[in-house]
């Protein structure tokens, strides 16, 4: 079985220490999802999957600064050469690449993708965007999965500085939560959304009554410092507790602008790393996370690869607090 994807996928480089399973690395276990060791019938279970998100398209709509169609690259080309506790199954899927300002269609084949790699049994699936518009296109391959279809309880958790909220004529990076909030109405539904590092400055009077109108859950960046632990803690656990299954979608400028200058919006203010990171691996240790997107990396902004890094650190941290694949 072969996804479809526009751009397939390059094999992961790194430095290479020698044989042994005691010196592994994300490039020495990470195989195409097509090939022999990746997804199919009769493969192995795999711990984690890749796919990801060139668009600038949401970003430009949203009169951002454009470049985050890079950042799937740039994160691979940071993950692989991490180090990794011991050997795992990962499968690349490759990219799936919104040209022509046709965004819609990359949600869709987004969508597809997505769908595709749960339906095999693999995940966590990890989105790496892309704008953060990715994240509806991460909904879309999750809420169109069998285990949805067959009645899991759904719940999106979105660390970042905005609530991507807006209510504007076209999809753009800063509406895929109202999109998913109404999908969802549509289907009889309610979103389950909270977000954890809300900036007040960074987001209009309208999109918090907004919120509020949808129930959204929230915390302020200024409610989520390294000594706020238990109010996190509690957050999230009482966030698990409701769902069966975690849309965990994570936009890089949740994080200070010191650990991550690489994005449209850099944060004066931000969440902690630390704190980050937490959260990713609570998520992640519950075994519910599912579909992680990672987003709004713009390689043309960071300096010294900080912020391709960070999403990397991330991204390894969730995957190592994950589950082994059963």
């Amino acid at each position: 079985m072969t996804l479809t994807v526009d751009v397939t996928p390059k094999p992961w480089t790194g430095r290479d220490d020698g044989p042994g399973d005691d010196l592994v690395r994300w490039h020495h276990v990470v195989a195409e999802a097509a090939d022999g060791r990746g997804a199919g019938a009769g493969a192995a279970p795999w711990h984690a999957a890749f796919v990801g998100f060139r668009s600038d398209a949401g970003v430009r709509r949203n009169q951002g600064r454009t470049g985050a169609a890079d950042g799937p690259g740039a994160l691979r080309r940071a993950l692989a050469p991490m180090a990794l506790r011991q050997p795992l199954h990962a499968v690349d899927a490759g990219d799936i690449e919104v040209r022509d300002d046709d965004l819609e269609s990359g949600h869709r084949r987004l969508g597809s993708a997505v769908t595709d790699l749960l339906d095999r049994g693999g995940r966590p699936v990890v989105v790496l965007g892309g704008g953060h518009e990715v994240a509806y296109g991460s909904y879309l391959g999750l809420a169109g999965s069998r285990a949805v279809r067959e009645g899991a309880r759904v719940g999106v958790l979105n660390l970042d500085a905005h609530f991507d909220l807006r209510d504007d004529a076209r999809p753009s990076s800063g509406t895929p939560f109202l999109q998913m909030a109404r999908d969802e109405k549509a289907k009889g539904r309610r979103l389950d959304y909270r977000v954890l590092g809300v900036s007040r400055p960074a987001n209009t009077r309208r999109l918090f009554d907004t919120a509020d109108r949808l129930g959204v859950r929230y915390l302020l960046d200024t409610e989520c410092g390294v000594l706020d632990r238990d109010r996190t803690d509690t957050f999230v656990a009482e966030f698990l507790a409701d769902c069966d299954l975690v849309h965990l979608s994570i936009d890089l400028d949740v994080l200070p602008a010191s650990a991550a200058p690489g994005v449209s919006a850099p944060a004066a203010y931000g969440v902690p790393m630390e704190v980050v990171e937490r959260v990713c691996a609570a998520v992640a240790a519950s075994g519910r996370l599912a579909v992680c997107d990672v987003a709004e990396l713009n390689p043309a902004l960071d300096i010294d690869d900080r912020t391709a890094r960070a999403g990397a650190r991330l991204v390894h941290r969730i995957l190592d607090a994950a589950p082994p694949a059963a």
